[in-house]
């Protein structure tokens, strides 16, 4: 399982266990699952995917961002 936090200036909108992540980056849609190399990317306007541990999906409309991939932990910084 994959570790998130999506935070806010404001509030954090999601803390959990996740399933896969799929994030708007500046050069295009990416997914990170279980063991993903570590990367730190940009985030554009658009849709923030999240399936969950027990397989739901949750989605978060951000304006911008910033996302932190390392050791099965996802960081992502948003202004929504």
């Amino acid at each position: 399982m994959l570790h998130l936090e999506i935070i806010t200036p404001e509030k954090i909108l999601f803390s959990g266990e996740i399933q896969l992540i799929k994030l708007p980056g500046s050069l295009g849609y990416f997914e990170i699952m279980v063991n993903h190399a570590p990367l730190i990317s940009t985030l554009m306007q658009g849709k923030i995917k999240v399936k969950e541990k027990n397989g739901a999906l949750t989605y978060f409309d951000i304006n911008s961002g910033l996302a932190e991939v390392a050791n099965n932990e996802i960081k992502v910084l948003v202004e929504s």
